[in-house]
């Protein structure tokens, strides 16, 4: 008799498997109708449904553990949607991305904690909550709709990809304030039923305008402006070679650009998410066409793919362990709601007028891809205050999420590739009238 299998060694050999397939699955499912993230997520069910002893991977257990995984998932992420974009920032170049957060997302966090709360029974901290997380498009699971690599074509992106990536970018830091909001509704039980609650109410609103809303999103734009400047001169214009570091096409420093960005920007209190897109677009402005781009970007989408495995496979694991228990039929049609008609319709009206064409926005409005952002909002807020109705929603978001995989992973290869083919029909006639 041998002796019985080691937890921790097993899970060695589920996730050094799953980083096996990470390099082979993209080529094979390459053109087909089905995403990594179906995959992987589809692998985590199969792995934990398994008599292997694994361990429970429920994220209300193990909060913290989900706070830190979830938050690196996505820094990764957002400083290679960062890196990638070839369009330079400006008010009319970006007109899709304003339109998306100022009036999409505000729109989507508001009809989804209306539902949250009137009609899935939802304490309004909770549905606020609600809202808020799932009202970001991911920047992790959203790579088949996303921009490819950095080229040195300023304008070579598509409205399509280029918008829900620059959504993406900013959406999750620029969600943060209404997290915050939920935060304090929680935890201070704002009340309006006497002339000190309506004071009380007052003083919370301004305070939460003024600090969580205006202080925290400057301070996350700046730190991400301030040390994306430093480190473009670092890398590109440092007089001595030895310290020009993009010279030395070292890919590790992608990581020096997200983490020091985003802990900079937490210890001063503002939002880190922002600071560490912001970087990276400054980072990419400073030297717009210098290869070092490209290195950083292919080590840093290495290392989201890696981290993107490991949180399907636990994800995919907390599913199988009984996530979606507390689910109730109403709390499940606020969420299919909310991927087939509340995004898209808040989307579609945001973009009424925009430079995106018609099926441009129809497509961008469909794809508000849920995923790993929505999950660490979640297990931010779980772990700063209790929400009575914490099960629920992790049930709700997690149904969202699966949801969002699936229905999205199908849909983004032939969706895209027909609008490729729409452009290039389309290319040769506004080529002729030129």
């Amino acid at each position: 008799m041998g002796s019985p299998m080691d937890p921790v060694d097993l899970a060695y050999a589920v996730v050094g498997a799953g980083a096996l397939l990470a390099g082979v699955l993209p080529r094979l499912l390459e053109r087909r109708p089905l995403s990594l993230p179906i995959a992987f997520l589809g692998l985590g069910m199969l792995v934990f449904a398994l008599p292997l002893d694994l361990g429970s991977p429920d994220p209300i257990e193990h909060a913290e553990t989900t706070t830190r995984l979830t938050e690196i998932g996505v820094i990764v992420a957002l400083i290679g949607a960062g890196l990638k974009l070839d369009r330079p920032v400006g008010w009319r170049r970006w007109s899709v991305t304003w339109r998306l957060l100022l009036v999409a997302m505000p729109l989507t966090i508001a009809f989804t904690a209306l539902l949250g709360w009137w009609w899935a029974g939802l304490v309004p901290a909770s549905a606020l909550l609600l809202g808020a997380a799932l009202a970001p498009t991911d920047p992790v699971l959203a790579a088949d709709v996303q921009v490819g690599e950095p080229t040195d074509e300023e304008d070579s992106e598509d409205e399509v990809r280029f918008g829900l990536t620059s959504e993406a970018g900013l959406n999750d830091g620029l969600a943060f304030p209404f997290v915050y909001g939920a935060l304090a509704l929680a935890g201070a039980g704002v009340a309006a039923d006497s002339p000190s609650g309506w004071a009380a109410l007052a003083e919370w609103l301004w305070r939460w305008v003024a600090i969580d809303v205006l202080w925290r999103v400057a301070l996350g734009v700046a730190v991400g402006l301030g040390t994306g400047w430093l480190l473009g001169k670092l890398f590109f214009r440092a007089r001595s070679e030895t310290l020009r570091l993009a010279d030395h096409a070292e890919g590790f420093l992608a990581l020096a650009i997200t983490f020091l960005a985003y802990g900079v920007a937490e210890l001063m209190h503002g939002y880190g998410f922002l600071a560490v897109f912001v970087c990276a677009v400054s980072v990419r402005a400073a030297e717009r066409s210098h290869g070092s781009h490209q290195v950083l970007h292919d080590f840093a989408e290495q290392i989201e793919r890696l981290l993107t495995v490991l949180l399907l496979l636990l994800f995919g694991g907390a599913v199988i362990d009984g996530l979606l228990a507390p689910l109730t039929w109403q709390a499940a049609l606020v969420g299919v709601l909310l991927v087939f008609v509340l995004r898209p319709a808040a989307a579609w009206v945001a973009l009424r007028g925009s430079s995106a064409g018609p099926r441009e926005r129809w497509v961008i409005a469909f794809f508000g891809i849920r995923g790993i952002g929505s999950l660490y909002y979640l297990a931010y807020a779980a772990t700063h205050a209790k929400f009575p109705d914490l099960e629920l929603l992790w049930a709700t978001v997690g149904f969202v999420v699966l949801l969002s995989v699936v229905v999205h992973g199908v849909a983004a290869t032939p969706v895209m590739q027909r609008l490729d083919r729409a452009r290039d029909r389309h290319a040769p006639v506004a080529a002729s009238a030129d």
